[in-house]
């Protein structure tokens, strides 16, 4: 073997192993090895973020494995993340996972939350769902827009202040408070004045209005005792009080029919009111009975019976014998 084509096996060699070493420092970098057994777990999400391949998984802190490989959709609507689990953790289905980033500008990985345990494991090649990382450029962007508002805010309730302070606040409402301010002080003294002299006027007279009060105590109990006297006097005589409103309610409807009766010329009565040749007649009577009375009064019983013979010489006639005539 000459010495050249000894050299060039020696160069592949070298090579070869160069490489080997390269790959295994990079493969012990993410914490895997080529003799670990793994199985897969595929995560469904609409948008990874900065998350790679080869990134770390981590289940409570602990890495359980890697992503392998990272594929967008035919629709370009969802991503595809497949992840290597090393096949001494168990993930179960009740398990939630989350893309996050380790520090403020770390990198991304795929964290893992057992929620309790809970659920049947999955298999090589089970499905998960899990939500888009958070951003920082959307929060920043929406930071930014609520800023503005807050900047529109302050810049509206600024003006809305000037508004007030050159409307409400200006030289003649001060004014016009103060002189408010100084009425109500008045009024407020005026009225502690008021509130002393009555309670002045309470202290001094509270004799006499004690007085009052036991006067008023003793009537009302007066009072009380005669309106139980009253109501025992109507309990005592409750019959003939009954009795009596019997008979005013008899003679009211006896009265009643009366005048009902004289409404329509019955009776004695009616007859009088609306018979005009009976009630003629009655007139003249008692016209004659009054002419006769006179008569009698003037001529004695003896001239009233018997008629005098008439004088020669006519005399003449006195009223009365012409109203008798």
């Amino acid at each position: 073997m000459n010495r050249s084509r000894l050299e060039l096996k020696v160069g592949i060699f070298v090579m070869i192993c160069l490489g080997l070493l390269v790959g295994l420092l990079l493969q012990f970098s993410k914490g895997t090895t080529l003799f670990r057994k793994t199985y897969s777990i595929i995560l469904n999400t609409p948008n990874v973020g900065g998350l790679r391949p080869r990134a770390g998984v981590l289940l409570s802190g602990v890495q359980v494995g890697t992503v392998s490989d990272i594929k967008l959709a035919p629709d370009s609507t969802n991503v595809s993340v497949t992840l290597k689990i090393y096949r001494e953790f168990v993930i179960r289905d009740k398990a939630r996972f989350e893309i996050e980033q380790s520090g403020f500008l770390g990198d991304q990985f795929v964290a893992v939350y057992p929620e309790g345990n809970e659920g049947t494991p999955l298999a090589d090649g089970a499905t998960a769902q899990v939500d888009p990382p958070f951003n920082m450029l959307g929060v920043a962007r929406s930071v930014a827009g609520f800023v503005k508002r807050i900047d529109d805010t302050a810049r509206n309730l600024n003006e809305a202040i000037n508004d007030v302070r050159r409307s409400v606040l200006n030289q003649q409402t001060l004014t016009n408070l103060t002189y408010t301010i100084q009425t109500l002080q008045q009024v407020s003294q005026s009225a502690a004045v008021v509130v002393s002299n009555l309670d002045a006027l309470v202290r001094t007279d509270a004799e006499p209005v004690g007085a009052v009060i036991s006067n008023l105590n003793t009537f009302s109990i007066q009072l009380e005792t005669l309106a139980q006297s009253a109501q025992n006097l109507l309990d005592t005589n409750r019959p003939q009080i009954t009795l009596t409103i019997n008979n005013l309610e008899t003679s009211t409807a006896m009265l009643t029919n009366l005048l009902t009766d004289t409404a329509h010329s019955k009776g004695l009565a009616g007859a009088l009111l609306y018979d005009e040749t009976l009630s003629s007649n009655v007139y003249s009577l008692v016209s004659n009975l009054s002419i006769a009375a006179s008569n009698l009064r003037s001529n004695g019983l003896w001239h009233f019976l018997w008629k005098p013979k008439p004088s020669d010489s006519p005399a003449p006639a006195k009223a009365s014998d012409k109203t008798a005539k």
